[in-house]
């Protein structure tokens, strides 16, 4: 049977073994590659979001989630400068706008805007999980627990905003042949 409390201090000593002399693998270079390249398509994604909603509490939101992807894609592009590993093409930042002047067949909705935010952060939680979960070295293994647990803050927030505003999609519920229907 599995000892947690082993389990748990094993864990916390393999954290503190510095390790970073070992050069990366294929595979964490590419998650980090991966990581700030979706990093950099989120970005634009998100600006032109504040850009075109009138909604005070999705663009504020939508600003929370740039502060976090600023800070994420900083502390990235410096480790992966540091480790020599080539840094995936940036688009262009968005021009800023007043959102009142974007014509209606070309501006998203705010329920559009805020679905495509939170599938972004879904996907990027899931690359982090598995980043995590597939380093050798500690460092890139914790830097990627730390950027899979601070998407996971923000996607609560965001969650209750379009819980709040009716904006959140929710698949059928699934009810087997000959089970209770329910309740609701």
């Amino acid at each position: 049977m599995l000892n947690v409390w082993e389990t748990l201090m094993d864990t916390m000593k393999s954290m503190t073994d510095q390790d970073e002399d070992q050069p990366l693998h294929v595979g964490e270079v590419m998650a980090c590659w991966l990581y700030l390249a979706g990093l950099e398509l989120a970005k634009v994604s998100v600006q032109a979001g504040i850009n075109t909603t009138t909604d005070n509490e999705l663009k504020a939101i939508l600003e929370e989630d740039m502060k976090l992807g600023n800070s994420q894609r900083e502390r990235l592009h410096d480790f992966m400068i540091k480790e020599g590993i080539t840094l995936p093409s940036a688009p262009e930042d968005m021009p800023k706008s007043d959102p009142n002047s974007v014509p209606p067949g070309v501006k998203l909705t705010d329920d559009v805007i805020a679905n495509e935010l939170s599938l972004k952060i879904i996907s990027l939680i899931m690359r982090a999980a598995g980043a995590a979960s597939e380093s050798i070295r500690t460092d890139v293994g914790l830097l990627f627990i730390q950027f899979q647990t601070e998407k996971l803050a923000f996607a609560t927030r965001l969650k209750h905003l379009m819980r709040k505003r009716g904006w959140i999609k929710v698949p059928p519920f699934y009810v087997p042949t000959g089970s209770q229907q329910p309740l609701g």
